[in-house]
């Protein structure tokens, strides 16, 4: 492009098709007169591999399906077009609002305006159908539709539950947050009050929260449904222990983890089915460890991170999408204890705040979607170790609750591009040592 004077972000979802001539009508090779839909011209398209890279040149007669999963793309336009030429693209991995498109048109006119604009689409799971209509207006989409019918990805609303409240008495306590990241004011508990749980989704929309500490270790759990109703105890499974974690994988199960159980340190697991039944205990992998915390990642695998083996440590061990536990892998960013961690972005986790050793943190390490811890992210809203977190709005996170001094209730918003926002009021309980996890 012959540089960028402008941004222009093009009409999005609409569902209008664009048509251009003396009677509003698209020019086409074959002539003036016929108004083309999407089905009518796509049938004709080349469609070509998924294309991955951050620049590419498009083809007339050819539809690409384009990634930007690990970056944004540049697409240059030919450089000489006819009247009825025709490209596609779409969004390949619904990642568009994340990494965008920016169309190059090369020397032509894009929607009736020269290649000094920026052409640029930004809205995840976008198809834009483009036509060469002459000189005048260069190349015109037909179609920028955004898939609204797409399957949806990652459970919208939240809850957190249980924990400890002022003077250390254990309540069973729960807060819903809405699709917009909303936390309620408290529902009544049910179920035995605890503290040191875990909590983690299951069937693709409901959770569950399991074991934690009632005054001495506990197994039970108790299910959370689809509307996010907390139901009554379920008798236990497993070893006895709290100051575990859990998380989901393989898309619709989940699994408990490691944790102290009376006698000592354990990486034992039990999985979790997509109907909520917990399975006796799996042999543990990896170091034994309580006070972690664990989210998902990828859209169906876990990781567990951080904790005390003795120490504050921060490595990390795997889950695949069949639940299978992989060994250390070698800590990223500070170690520490009492921190929590969520998913977000559909695919993506983040581990945040906890202790350290000298004191509370409100660091953050982000979780690529394969599963790669990064470096700390220098922390955002009020250091405090013994939280919660869990998802929301289907590509967002929240952290809530926690001590630092004292039992809080104040909540931390996690952007689908995993920026953590400032501290917002508390609604709700101050308290410590609960669970989160999200449903739908």
């Amino acid at each position: 492009m012959s540089g960028i004077i402008g941004s222009r972000l093009n009409v999005r979802g609409s569902g209008l098709v664009s048509k251009l001539g003396t009677d509003g009508q698209v020019l086409t090779s074959a002539g003036a007169g016929k108004q083309l839909a999407f089905g009518d011209v796509a049938g004709g398209v080349s469609w070509q591999a998924v294309e991955t890279g951050s620049t590419m040149t498009a083809v007339a007669g050819n539809g690409y399906p384009i990634d930007t999963t690990s970056n944004a793309c540049t697409i240059t336009l030919p450089a000489s077009a006819s009247n009825g030429d025709q490209i596609v693209f779409t969004d390949y991995a619904r990642n568009w609002g994340t990494n965008a498109i920016t169309i190059d048109p090369n020397g032509l006119n894009y929607q009736g305006d020269d290649d000094s604009y920026t052409v640029e689409y930004t809205t995840d799971g976008q198809s834009v159908n483009i036509v060469y209509s002459g000189s005048t207006k260069g190349w015109i989409p037909i179609e920028d539709d955004t898939v609204t019918d797409a399957p949806v990805k990652g459970n919208s609303e939240g809850i957190f539950g249980l924990g400890a409240k002022a003077g250390n008495v254990k309540t069973a306590v729960t807060n819903l947050v809405s699709s917009s990241g909303v936390v309620a004011t408290d529902t009544t508990g049910v179920g035995t009050a605890r503290v040191e749980p875990a909590a983690c989704e299951y069937g693709g929309d409901k959770g569950i929260f399991g074991y934690g500490n009632d005054g001495s270790k506990v197994s039970m759990t108790n299910l959370v449904s689809n509307a996010g109703v907390v139901a009554s105890d379920v008798t236990g499974v497993g070893t006895a222990r709290d100051t575990l974690a859990a998380c989901s994988y393989g898309e619709d199960k989940g699994i408990f983890g490691f944790g102290h159980d009376g006698s000592g340190l354990t990486a034992i697991t039990n999985l979790v089915s997509n109907a909520g039944v917990v399975g006796t205990d799996v042999t543990g992998v990896g170091t034994a460890r309580r006070k972690l915390k664990a989210c998902s990642y990828g859209g169906d695998k876990g990781i567990f991170g951080f904790g005390n083996d003795g120490g504050n440590v921060s490595m990390t061990n795997l889950v695949s999408n069949a639940g299978v536990v992989a060994t250390d892998v070698t800590g990223v960013g500070t170690a520490r204890q009492t921190a929590a961690a969520c998913g977000y972005g559909y695919d993506k986790g983040i581990f945040g705040f906890g202790h350290d050793g000298s004191g509370e943190t409100a660091v953050t390490n982000l979780v690529s979607n394969a599963g790669v811890v990064a470096t700390d992210v220098t922390g955002v809203g009020t250091a405090r170790k013994q939280l919660a977190a869990t998802e929301y709005g289907g590509d967002k996170g929240i952290f809530g609750f926690g001590y630092v001094g004292g039992y809080v209730g104040m909540t931390n918003l996690v952007s689908n591009a995993g920026v953590v926002a400032t501290d917002v009021t508390a609604v709700g309980t101050a308290r410590e040592s609960l669970g989160a996890c999200s449903f739908n």
